[in-house]
């Protein structure tokens, strides 16, 4: 089993996973990527991609996944689309310190580990809403709302992002709906003071949506249901953005480290190494573990620290 001692075993496939591998293959680190699934995380559903930087057009976010993962590669790091099941803590050893059963049925033995498995979008589960997303459907305000200037748009939730994602079309769109299912919002008093505050936005209050339509495959206008009357209606839209929450991708690990009662993994609690979870050696970076800013590019950028840490906190071991 020797063969299959890692320095650092990276679980996610996303920018922040890629970024970490990256830093960690030039750090002279033995290192894998346990791509997942479906490798390359919540950016391959992306239709464009504007503001990763170095690209003038902006870029395709499959794209981009690709090539993130050729260079990956390039690199000399292997990438293994496994899924990891369970991962045991074991004495501290050049044997390494942690033992990861995949899905497959393989197991290997890590002396760090760094989870960067993502965040999904809690969606509506309507039909059409998959297919359209990318056509007019988005999980993300900041990384779509440019397409949408001066159109209709319509954000769904009441709490503290849905919110902010108002706010921000707000200011680019030419109308903005926030369809939310209670009376009142759940957001931050400040947050919900400038939607309430702002006349750009309109309210739909106790309302949810309940049918998505496309016209030539693309968003074409909602069938919004009032909870309280029954009462339907058709409001015609040209993008629809969901935000009632996100569902981090860390069951697997629940037992291992802290977790916020939202289920993102806590970091941050070690003042040497700031992406440490409570389990000394096992590391985390991006969606994860951010609740807050969800972009890609926060999420390499939390990959490289992820790395770095780790190397640090590995050439302390070896020194002991």
């Amino acid at each position: 089993m020797e063969e299959n001692i890692y320095d650092s075993v990276v679980i996610g496939s996303g920018p922040a996973g890629l970024t970490a591998a990256i830093y960690n293959v030039r750090a002279d680190l033995k290192t894998v990527v346990i791509a997942g699934d479906a490798p390359g995380g919540q950016l391959t559903i992306t239709t464009v991609v504007d503001n990763w930087p170095g690209f003038p057009k902006g870029t395709g976010g499959m794209k981009l996944m690709v090539d993130m993962q050729a260079q990956v590669r390039n690199l000399g790091v292997e990438i293994w689309i496994d899924t990891v099941k369970t991962i045991t803590k074991k004495a501290t050893s050049s044997a390494g310190n942690f033992q990861i059963e995949l899905e497959s049925g393989k197991k290997i033995l890590a002396k760090s580990v760094i989870v960067a498995t993502g965040a999904r979008v809690r969606w509506l589960g309507l039909e059409n809403e998959q297919e359209l997303i990318g056509r007019g459907i988005s999980g993300c305000a900041t990384c779509d709302g440019m397409f949408f200037k001066d159109k209709v748009v319509a954000v769904v939730g009441g709490g503290t992002v849905a919110c902010e994602d108002a706010a921000f079309l707000s200011k680019i769109a030419k109308k903005v709906y926030l369809i939310h299912r209670r009376d009142q919002l759940r957001a931050l008093p400040a947050e919900a003071k400038k939607v309430l505050d702002d006349k750009k936005i309109e309210k739909i209050w106790n309302s949810e949506v309940v049918e998505i339509n496309s016209n030539n495959s693309q968003l074409h206008n909602i069938k919004i249901r009032n909870n309280q009357n029954g009462k339907e209606g058709i409001l015609p839209v040209d993008g629809l953005f969901v935000a009632i929450g996100r569902v981090p991708a860390t069951d697997f690990i629940k037992d291992m480290v802290d977790l916020t009662e939202n289920g993102y993994i806590i970091t941050g609690q070690d003042k040497l190494y700031n992406s440490m979870t409570s389990t000394p050696g096992i590391f985390a970076a991006g969606d994860c573990m951010d609740e807050w800013y969800r972009q890609a590019i926060v999420a390499a950028g939390a990959g490289a620290q992820a790395s770095i840490d780790g190397q640090r906190w590995l050439s302390t071991k070896a020194s002991n």
